[in-house]
């Protein structure tokens, strides 16, 4: 591990004409100088890295997490190709980024490059990459995307937007928890103690015979949790944490921590042995653990694409539940189990801390400086000195959602932390934002002439699908089928449609959204109103993920034929105001709606929306595009 400085990262995050972010892993505190060169390589920064441009946070004896965030006072130049290195003092002498990392930069060039439009023209996005699915990472298509655009600044994707499950913290492959435990011990990751149960510190998790394939025994459910439960969401026995995957579910904050390290770099993998080093499994974990290994190796295998990617675009990114853990917050009910109960509200807490110095701290740092000056003094050297206030801070910060002054405008949703709860039942599903947070969006979008709006479950979702989840909350299941979309409480679900109708909201919006596992088109509009704003709802989902192929081929069919866009179904449901055409897949003889199969979008924008592009692709290759219904219909007419 000596030579292995760069643990994870860099990966580019926030920037603008004035304003440079970048995140990175490593091993020691750094010693390094950044520097900016445009296309000519004359430079544009030049400064070493201390404590007024560059964040530092010990997470572990050999683990520093550090923020880079550089205020201009000479803006950079935009629309041109600009360039990044870190020059790093060591005690052999300096080295340059491509000298530590000599897979990071693109054919032809000798450092990092990257561009600062004026116009957003494309970007990519994606969301929910499970390691150990059996498709493909699609992540790494943007690698070859950047390599075939690396000398055009025109062509090359203006971000990539996340949005969501980045991680999956509560769907851990046995594999995967085993490179996590091995580095905790390569980087010396802090120990930590909690309460709540009788296995209360990091050894005796480790050494728990519960440690693999059966932590669901280890998860929250004392007495008194447990009748909070029974009251709230029915039944002699309910879990606080609900995913499937549960059994191999992510406790301590340093097993987060190396998580994130292990999903956006190759580099831990070179240390890591999964087939010698393997944990004391029962024989009946022994072959699902083999089956699991062969996917974990096939994920590690793109992982250098993907660190290169991720270093060369700038990268925002958002919460969804799997950040955390499956149905986060779904109902009041289930907030006050969880939230009630020491030892889930640790590893609530755990996942946020994790989320915040990993993803949400790059996407606005000046959004965190308040957050940043009340738990950074909580680290030292030796872990964190009051864990339960530091949890307690990021529980509380109320400002996960973001705004980019770009053009067009980005706004990125918090769909989580700030629900609206049902006050006449604890079991129904809370509305995705409470009525004081979609006044501010409102407030955002207000004579903006178009804006991208990131809601990590689609605005505008599989109708069908929505009733089914409907039928289950009103026998009281929502958690069975996570009825988590914007129309299930009726709240919030009337409040963004009378955003959508106001006289002063933007003409042309688009949404990306993710979470579902399979990717769609629809464009809206306002039914009887002349001048009705252009909707355009884009969902791409999964990046390594996908949807149960012949179930979601079903529903396709059905939902095509009981909510088309002349069914008199529609006037039943919330969205009977508005009209919703939906993109069929280009060249497809089925005429299909819903694309499954892991895929990254990608969207191309334009004057009029009828022209903007809606693309995914696979990692094996293939390009799909959402055709417009207007360009189809012209498409179709007799000369």
């Amino acid at each position: 591990m000596d030579r292995d400085l760069i643990v994870a990262g860099p990966i580019l995050r926030h920037v603008s004409s004035t304003q440079f972010t970048l995140w990175l892993v490593t091993q020691k505190q750094l010693n390094a100088r950044l520097i900016i060169n445009d296309n000519q390589q004359s430079t544009l920064y030049s400064n070493p890295l201390d404590a007024t441009n560059c964040s530092t946070t010990q997470v572990g004896t050999y683990c520093f997490v550090h923020l880079i965030h550089i205020n201009l006072n000479v803006p950079l130049p935009t629309n041109t190709l600009l360039h990044y290195d870190l020059i790093f003092k060591l005690p052999e002498g300096d080295k340059h980024l491509n000298q530590l990392l000599p897979d990071i930069n693109y054919t032809g060039q000798n450092k990092i490059s990257f561009s600062v439009p004026e116009q957003i023209n494309s970007l990519m996005h994606g969301s929910c990459r499970k390691p150990h699915h059996y498709q493909d990472d699609a992540l790494s298509v943007l690698d070859d995307k950047l390599q075939h655009t690396a000398q055009d600044h025109q062509a090359r994707p203006a971000m990539l937007i996340m949005s969501g499950d980045q991680v999956y913290v509560d769907d851990v492959a046995g594999p995967m928890l085993s490179a996590i435990h091995q580095t905790m011990q390569l980087l010396g990751l802090f120990e930590e103690q909690w309460q709540g149960t009788d296995i209360n510190n990091t050894t005796e998790l480790l050494n728990s015979l519960q440690c693999y394939y059966a932590r669901d025994q280890l998860l929250p459910d004392d007495k008194a949790s447990q009748k909070v439960l029974e009251l709230f969401l029915g039944g002699k026995r309910k879990p606080i944490f609900t995913a499937v995957g549960a059994h191999n579910h992510l406790i301590t904050f340093s097993e987060m921590i190396a998580m994130y390290c292990l999903v956006w770099s190759p580099t831990l993998w070179q240390h890591i042995n999964l087939k010698h080093i393997k944990p004391n499994l029962p024989p009946s974990h022994n072959q699902r653990y083999d089956k699991e290994q062969i996917q974990i190796e096939k994920f590690v295998n793109d992982l250098s694409k993907v660190r290169r990617a991720l270093a060369h675009v700038p990268t925002y990114m958002i919460f969804d539940d799997h950040d955390v853990t499956d149905d986060w917050n779904l109902t009041r009910g289930w907030e006050e189990a969880a939230y009630g109960n020491p030892y889930s509200k640790r590893i609530i807490g755990n996942a946020l801390l994790a989320y915040w110095l990993c993803q949400g701290w790059g996407n606005k740092p000046e959004n965190y400086t308040e957050l940043a000056e009340q738990i950074k003094p909580q680290f030292t050297e030796h872990g964190l000195n009051n864990h339960d206030q530091a949890v307690q801070n990021v529980l509380d910060w109320p400002h996960w959602h973001y705004y980019l002054n770009t053009q067009p405008k980005v706004i990125v949703l918090d769909t989580r932390t700030h629900r609206w709860r049902s006050e006449t039942n604890p079991n129904k599903p809370s509305g995705l934002m409470d009525w004081e947070t979609l006044s501010e969006l409102q407030s955002h979008l207000i004579n903006e002439p178009s804006v991208i709006m990131v809601s990590p479950a689609p605005v505008f979702g599989v109708k069908l699908i929505e009733a089914i989840q409907h039928i289950f909350t009103f026998f009281g299941k929502p958690l069975m089928v996570d009825a988590e979309n914007w129309m299930a409480h009726p709240g919030s679900a009337n409040v963004i449609l009378n955003i959508f109708k106001h006289l002063k909201t933007p003409p042309n919006f688009i949404i990306l959204s993710g979470d579902v596992h399979y990717s769609f088109a629809y464009d809206v509009t306002l039914r009887f109103r002349r001048n009705s704003p252009r909707i355009l709802q884009i969902t791409a989902s999964g990046l390594k993920n996908a949807f149960p192929e012949t179930l979601l081929r079903w529903l396709d069919k059905i939902n095509r034929t009981l909510y088309s866009h002349r069914s008199p179904l529609n006037w039943l449901t919330k969205r009977r105001y508005m009209s919703i055409k939906r993109r069929l897949i280009k060249n497809d003889t089925t005429n299909s709606v819903l694309f499954n199969h892991a895929a990254i979008g990608e969207i191309v924008l334009a004057d009029n929306i009828d022209d903007v592009q809606v693309k995914v692709h696979t990692p094996d290759g293939r390009e799909i595009e959402f055709e417009c219904p207007t360009t189809r219909t012209s498409n179709n007419k007799t000369p």
